[in-house]
Parts: C-alpha cells; sequence; structure tokens
C-alpha cells in the first residue's frame, strides 16, 4: 500500500499552486472544474512520485487551528530536499521571499537535517534533507 495523495482546501487555489510548483519542484495537472458543486482543484505531482491536491470551493469555512500551534489532526507535510545544503539554501530563499520560517534548520532528536515553513496559507511544511 501507499499514501496515493494528501488535499488541502485553501482560499487562492492559484496562488498555493504557484508555491509548490516554484519551490518544490511540482508538475501541476488540468484544472478540474465542477459547476455543480463551485469546486475546482489541481493535482501536483512530485519527482518521488508523491501527489498534492489542492481544491477551492467557496463554501468551506477558515480553519481555526493556529499557524504556529499544534493541534490533534494531519499537522504538517515532509519534504525531502537531498542534503542539508538545500535545505539550508530553500529555507532561506523562502525566508527572503517573506514565508514565515517557524523552526530555523537543524538536526532533531530522531536523526533528520530539516527546517518548517508556512506556505502561503499557514500550513507547516518540514524541508528534510
Amino acid at each position: 500500500m501507499k499514501i496515493e495523495h494528501i488535499a488541502i482546501y485553501t482560499k487562492d487555489i492559484e496562488r498555493l499552486k504557484k508555491f509548490y510548483v516554484d519551490y518544490f519542484n511540482g508538475t501541476v495537472g488540468d484544472k478540474y472544474f465542477n459547476p455543480t458543486k463551485n469546486f475546482e482543484s489541481y493535482f501536483i505531482s512530485f519527482e518521488s512520485g508523491a501527489r498534492l491536491e489542492i481544491m477551492h470551493m467557496p463554501s468551506i469555512p477558515d480553519n481555526l487551528n493556529s499557524t504556529e500551534d499544534q493541534y490533534i489532526g494531519l499537522i504538517h507535510i515532509a519534504i525531502s530536499v537531498g542534503s542539508i545544503e538545500k535545505v539550508n539554501e530553500l529555507t532561506d530563499k523562502l525566508r527572503n521571499a517573506g514565508y514565515q520560517v517557524i523552526d530555523e534548520p537543524r538536526h532533531t532528536g530522531d536523526g533528520y537535517y530539516e527546517s518548517c515553513i508556512l506556505d502561503p496559507d499557514g500550513n507547516r511544511i518540514e524541508i528534510t534533507e
């Protein structure tokens, strides 16, 4: 078995699509639109075969979770960039572009080298080696 994809609702589907394509080299498929439900989505594929579905539907309410505190439920997506140097480079690139870095690059107790940033919607993204 494998996880087929992870899905995220967003208020701005084009902005979130651009983020994952520009910073994480995602390849985006065609936009799907269902006029009956006023629902639209993109699938973004990554080199490893992992996929992220980003979705928009105006009737979905805002998420009430804090972007900095952690709660029960899905808390982050980890994306491996291949090396310590690339973790450092991408973290700096995102910081310089105005994205919030909530954990600086570091070695963790469980053996990872990672940083943690917030995507444009405040979702936690761990950038790992």
